[in-house]
């Protein structure tokens, strides 16, 4: 039996899951913590990455790392960070990406020349936010990487240059994705001089070699990683509520948004990736539960009190800026705050505020595919919550498919090395097992009184 490694390098946490290269079947896993913050030094993934896969990554015949998109690793020629990173939900570079979308035309003639409208996550945006406010860390560098690709080169055989796939190449801002090639014109725009990018590697090719001789694989994007996971199909549709909240599928087409409210990235295995993204997602439950004073066992209890429409409570949930819609400055808004409002209430509130976020990005989404979704499926760390389950396909409006818990990043970039290492035209088919469906009764009510609230702030 050949087992295959996938890492999930997110904004939280290192997660390493030994697979079944077979079937996809987890024989371990672990993880380790990532320090908090929307700045962070690099290296503390490269330790969290070897302390999650140890044990792991010497049973492995191959590897490949998913890792949170955007971020900015910039080092200088000796491969050093020259700064800490900046992360993809540091908002400080939101008027850089303005800047640069002005310099290149606009916002249509920005996403027909990388797939997407800039905002303040992309690469680009935090690379000309440095050569503003840092001009000397600036001059400095030699090298951008995305956060995948320094963990992934840790791993490579010394020597071993900088790789990546297009997939993540796709979220940085100067990567011409209908193209599927690198825009070093848009770097060197955005830095002041042009910086070494690293090699794009070919969907299921090989990328490089561990020192032992292991297949390491180019690895990918976070969302990207959990579209392979999961075997995303044109048609589907992914809703994940994380630290972020993601809408996303499969289609064989570019997608350039100028409205900037749908990027089109690629994906991992040749085709792309429209998506729109929230920065406020789980958050906001824990936001919740913090100021109610309740765990999220009791905050879900409490939700599930109250009526649909929470009595009339209606929750903006822009606690830290939003990326969708582009509001970087925005802050939370609460309506319809009354003397007879319940803790009930408040908790419902939160609950409906995050979903209908979402729907928001669901129908955006399909609103530039011009495709009807044949399945929804939800997954994330929220989806733990009764009342997560309960009220989504209410809100939504359709059936929602639930997989079973489980890390699909790290289980995207498992699949991914497993491909690398059949050399096979298509990754490998890995069945998924014991998904449920959840319906419920549509609450259109609840969408209303959320897009008044939306559309008047």
């Amino acid at each position: 039996m050949a087992l295959v490694l996938g890492v999930d390098s997110s904004t939280q946490s290192t997660k390493a899951v030994l697979v079944d290269a077979d079937d996809g079947t987890v024989i371990e896993q672990r993880s380790a913590p990532h320090p908090a913050g929307t700045e962070v030094d690099p290296r503390a993934w490269l330790e969290a990455f070897d302390a999650a896969t140890a044990g792991l990554l010497d049973r492995a015949a191959a590897v490949a790392v998913g890792g949170q998109q955007h971020g900015m690793v910039a080092l200088d020629a000796a491969g050093e960070p020259v700064r800490d990173a900046l992360l993809w939900n540091d908002t400080r570079s939101a008027a850089a990406a303005e800047a640069l979308i002005a310099e290149m035309g606009g916002p249509q003639a920005c996403a027909d020349a990388i797939g997407s409208v800039l905002v303040a996550s992309f690469t680009s945006s935090k690379l000309r936010w440095l050569r503003d406010h840092e001009p000397d860390n600036a001059a400095r560098v030699a090298e951008v990487l995305l956060p995948h690709d320094y963990v992934s080169r840790h791993l490579a055989a010394p020597g071993t240059a900088a790789f990546t796939d297009r997939g993540d190449a796709s979220g940085t801002g100067y990567f011409a994705t209908a193209a599927g090639e690198w825009r070093p014109d848009l770097a060197k725009a955005a830095l002041g001089h042009e910086p070494a990018l690293p090699a794009v590697v070919a969907p299921g090719a090989v990328a490089a070699q561990t020192p032992t001789g292991q297949v390491v694989a180019a690895g990918t994007g976070d969302n990207m990683g959990a579209a392979l996971g999961l075997d995303l199909r044109p048609g589907d549709v992914l809703v994940s509520i994380g630290t972020s909240g993601v809408a996303s599928t499969v289609s064989r087409s570019p997608i350039a948004d100028g409205t900037g409210t749908v990027t089109g990235f690629a994906d991992a295995t040749g085709g792309f990736l429209p998506m729109v993204t929230t920065m406020n997602a789980a958050g906001i439950l824990d936001l919740q539960a913090r100021w109610l004073g309740v765990d999220h066992d009791e905050l879900a209890m409490l939700a599930l009190q109250a009526p649909a429409g929470a009595h009339g409570v209606t929750l903006l949930p822009y606690y830290g800026g939003e990326r969708t819609p582009n509001r970087p400055g925005a802050t939370g808004t609460w309506a319809g705050l009354t003397p007879r409002t319940t803790r009930a209430d408040l908790a419902r509130a939160a609950f409906e505020a995050l979903l209908c976020s979402l729907a928001d990005g669901v129908d955006a989404l399909l609103s530039a595919t011009g495709d009807e979704p044949q399945r929804v499926m939800l997954v994330g760390g929220a989806t733990r919550s009764p009342a997560v389950r309960t009220l989504a396909p209410a809100v939504l409006g359709r059936s929602v498919l639930l997989p079973p818990a489980g890390e699909y990043v790290a289980r995207g970039a498992a699949r991914q090395a497993a491909w690398a290492l059949s050399g096979a035209a298509e990754p490998p088919d890995w069945p998924l097992a014991d998904t449920e469906t959840l319906d419920a009764t549509p609450a259109p009510a609840v969408r209303t009184a959320y897009a008044a609230l939306r559309d008047r702030v």
